[in-house]
């Protein structure tokens, strides 16, 4: 039987590993041919669009918060800015007033003169009710809105009060009181007049309407849960808004949040409301020097509201594309097992005779070169048996090519139970030719397979064909190579040695001549028992 031939050079040659680029080539094409890798992506790539989502949904939910903390802050500015310049108004009216009553002439001067000087300025400011000189008793002296003054005595209010018992009060702000003159509700901004003598000599007030604070604030929308107060610095509220029945001036110098206004001056935090348990972000501050607290709040909810829509829109998204996503991974990767399989599966056939189960002529060519290299660079020795079945021709002829396929069947499983080394490999190579390669078997290995092989052959039976123990019998021929020789030189000495196996009488195992012989090769001949 001829073997494809080499020299030593191209089995050299042969035995040079791929380059690096190959290698690296080989194993990105194994990886993505991996139903095991599509998988694993199919896995990891949806875990990954969700902890992208994640971190893309929290920035969206930071950027909700940065908008309500800018908007907060924005509009204490405007609110916080119109409220100090209206109050510094009244007050530099209120100075004005202390100031002019102390000129020479004036308190003198006509009614109607006087008042014009006095109150010159009081007609800037937004929302003034009205201004007012009242003696140290308490009675109405000067009117702005009326000459003569309206009869009015306010000795009973706070604000006087306090006038009269302090001298270095300076501007005082009341809480809210309902106006004796105008009738609606008002706070009172009021200074202390003093005689020559230091002695409390009366107050000069202005009312502010508290319709100020709602017109200032009205057209600002910050949702169903948000608010807008203004509080004294004892804690009353003189504003708030949206308003309720109760908002204002109710007290709240005890509660949490008002502690903290007074504590920290301005900045921001998030509470739960006293008023109705709502939580919400508040920013507040003090109106400019004067003892007024200004704060917006915004509910927590309606801040994240928008956010936690588009938060459900995006999840749902996600989870459906995540969902697409695995299921279509689980798919490819069972169709690229499928295919892997039926690959090995027609790989196998590929490389198996379809008769009897083992090797192919291809299969045992390529193993063969394998073996012999090996041989070759470890120095192991290397046996190969060459088997041909004695009389085939004799049992498809009497029998039938269906007992022949039987028959050799039943040879290739005696070849199975008698080459059982993980590395050994029995292979047909012909109609009723077989061959075993034995690496690293020596010459007394390979008799002990060889006679393995006649011990099971005689073994054989087929009683419906009338085939007994006994009948089926194969020749053997063995030669073992040390030396690194091709294969193809080991195969032709084995051949050899079946012939003279077939020469010598049939079913017996002939050896070939070791290689290290130079005289004319011994006819070896090992007649085996068959039972």
């Amino acid at each position: 039987m001829p073997m494809p031939t080499s020299d030593g050079d191209q089995s050299r040659l042969n035995e040079r590993r791929p380059p690096p680029i190959g290698r690296l080539r080989s194993s990105v094409v194994r990886f993505f041919r991996s139903s095991r890798t599509w998988i694993d992506l199919g896995v990891l790539a949806p875990i990954g669009m969700l902890v992208l989502s994640a971190i893309m949904l929290l920035d969206l939910r930071r950027d909700a918060w940065d908008k309500a903390e800018r908007t907060s802050k924005n509009l204490l500015q405007v609110i916080e800015r119109d409220i100090a310049r209206n109050v510094e108004i009244i007050d530099l009216s209120l100075q004005a007033a202390i100031s002019n009553l102390k000129s020479p002439g004036v308190a003198e001067a006509d009614p109607a003169l006087r008042q014009l000087v006095l109150f010159d300025r009081a007609t800037t400011a937004r929302d003034m009710g009205v201004m007012l000189i009242v003696n140290e008793n308490g009675d109405s002296i000067i009117d702005s809105n009326a000459v003569p003054a309206r009869s009015l005595n306010n000795a009973d209010r706070g604000y006087f009060q306090i006038h009269k018992a302090r001298a270095d009060l300076g501007l005082h702000i009341s809480p809210p009181v309902t106006s004796r003159l105008l009738g609606v509700p008002v706070i009172v901004l009021s200074r202390r007049i003093d005689k020559p003598d230091g002695s409390f000599g009366g107050v000069v007030q202005a009312s502010l309407r508290l319709s100020y604070f709602s017109n200032l604030v009205d057209q600002i929308a910050l949702g169903q849960e948000g608010g807008i107060n203004l509080y004294l610095s004892d804690g009353t509220r003189l504003m708030r808004y949206p308003a309720g029945p109760s908002d204002v001036g109710a007290n709240l110098a005890e509660t949490p949040t008002f502690k903290r206004y007074l504590a920290e001056r301005s900045g921001s935090f998030t509470g739960v409301s006293v008023r109705d348990g709502i939580e919400r972000y508040y920013a507040f501050t003090q109106v400019g020097d004067l003892p007024l607290i200004l704060n917006v709040s915004l509910g927590t909810r309606e801040i994240v509201a928008e956010w936690q829509a588009k938060a459900t829109v995006i999840g749902l998204a996600m989870l459906v594309l995540c969902g697409l996503t695995v299921s279509l991974s689980l798919l490819l990767g069972r169709e690229l097992g499928r295919r892997a399989t039926m690959q090995a599966e027609l790989a196998k056939l590929a490389r198996t005779d379809n008769l009897t189960g083992l090797a192919n002529r291809r299969h045992f060519e390529e193993a063969f070169e394998q073996a012999s290299r090996a041989s070759a660079r470890t120095g192991r020795p290397l046996s190969l048996l060459v088997i041909d079945a004695d009389h085939f021709k004799n049992y498809n002829d009497r029998f039938g090519h269906a007992i022949g396929d039987a028959v050799l069947r039943g040879l290739a499983d005696a070849l199975r139970l008698s080459a059982r080394r993980p590395n050994d490999l029995a292979a047909r190579v012909g109609g009723e030719e077989f061959a075993i390669l034995l690496p690293e078997t020596d010459r007394e290995g390979a008799l002990q397979v060889a006679a393995a092989i006649h011990r099971a052959t005689a073994a054989l039976t087929l009683p419906s064909a009338g085939i007994e123990p006994g009948s089926v019998s194969v020749s053997i021929g063995l030669a073992v190579s040390s030396a690194g020789r091709a294969a193809a030189e080991l195969y032709r000495r084995a051949d050899a040695a079946l012939y003279e196996a077939k020469s010598g009488g049939r079913n017996q195992t002939q050896c070939a001549p070791n290689e290290a012989s130079l005289h004319v090769p011994e006819r070896a001949s090992a007649r085996l028992a068959t039972s």
